[in-house]
């Protein structure tokens, strides 16, 4: 199986993959869309990818990742019913592993908000399937161990996390913001601290 990937962009294709050139053989690798956490890849770039080699009887498919650990995650979701390739590759486009890793650990619906074909129930077998698995990543052999990200200390630090979260910010952006405003401010209060944490963001 192919494991990683090194070469030059040689061309990106309507459908997420590229075709990446090693030494004149161009493979054909799927790429996450999306910005967090994913590979900025554009024609003649360099790029070095973790790849996960998908088998099926009639096809031989390339996913690649920027890093092992959204390899990893990719490849935990998988393992979760009705989840195939092209929708864990749609979730890791969105969220990248320690930012799905946040949202099994909190139990957090929200986060899969807008993904295209993860509904309700998915979501709901997402957060079963792996909640008792928060080092999940280390099934794939990967050498990558995965932890929750520490949350807000309080309630209503906890309250203007989400407050930011509902207004775009992505929930890493919002806590980083919220855990400075914090350490900065004694304001107790949900209005004063989410001032606070806009301050920080912008």
């Amino acid at each position: 199986m192919i494991g990683r990937i090194t070469g030059t962009i040689a061309h990106r294709e309507a459908d997420g993959s590229v075709i990446v050139d090693v030494q004149g053989v161009g493979y054909e690798v799927f790429l996450p869309s999306g910005t967090a956490g994913r590979v900025e890849a554009e024609s003649g770039q360099s790029v070095s990818l973790h790849i996960h080699t998908h088998v099926r009887e009639d096809a031989l498919t390339l996913f690649g990742f920027a890093t092992a650990e959204d390899r990893a995650a990719f490849r935990a979701l998988l393992k979760v019913s009705s989840i195939g390739p092209k929708l864990a590759l749609a979730i890791i486009g969105v969220l990248n592993a320690r930012e799905l890793q946040d949202a099994i650990a909190r139990q957090d619906k929200a986060a899969f908000k807008g993904i295209s074909g993860v509904g309700k129930r998915t979501v709901e077998r997402i957060l079963l399937d792996l909640q008792d698995k928060l080092d999940f990543a280390t099934s794939g052999k990967t050498g990558v161990r995965l932890r929750a990200i520490p949350s807000a200390a309080s309630s209503t630090g906890d309250a203007v996390v989400g407050a930011l979260v509902n207004m775009g910010y992505k929930r890493s952006e919002a806590e980083a913001a919220v855990g400075t405003a914090m350490s900065m401010s004694d304001d107790e209060n949900v209005e004063g601290l989410l001032r606070a944490a806009l301050s920080a963001l912008s």
